[in-house]
């Protein structure tokens, strides 16, 4: 069964920064891509950030209202991947969810809220 447990979320001022992390489990982690959605109230599910598989490069693809501020990685040793959010903005706040396409499912996670207010 997969599972994706996502950590890190919190209240941080304007400016400031948080790391998010997501621990994958039940499936072959380094064989897929990844991505983290953001939701707030009101608001779909949008697409944050993805990346590829190691053996396709790595590559990475960001919202173009996160690019230059977000950075996603992952480790493949820890079956993990994480968000790097600097120079977060209220418009940033929402839950954010870990995902992955697989076995022809979107699989989520229970979500972390980003909550970025003075």
């Amino acid at each position: 069964q997969v599972q994706l447990v996502e950590s890190g979320g919190g209240l941080v001022q304007p400016g400031g920064s948080l790391r998010l992390s997501c621990l994958a489990s039940g499936f072959d982690f380094s064989r897929y891509y990844m991505s983290w959605y953001r939701q707030a109230p009101g608001l779909e599910r949008e697409l944050v950030a993805e990346i590829t598989t190691a053996a396709a490069g790595a590559g990475k693809n960001y919202a173009d209202s996160v690019k230059g501020r977000f950075t996603i990685s992952r480790d493949d040793a820890k079956n993990m991947v994480h968000l790097q959010m600097n120079t977060l903005k209220p418009e940033d706040t929402a839950v954010y969810y870990c995902n992955v396409y697989y076995r022809e499912k979107e699989w989520w996670g229970q979500g972390t809220q980003v909550t970025v207010s003075s």
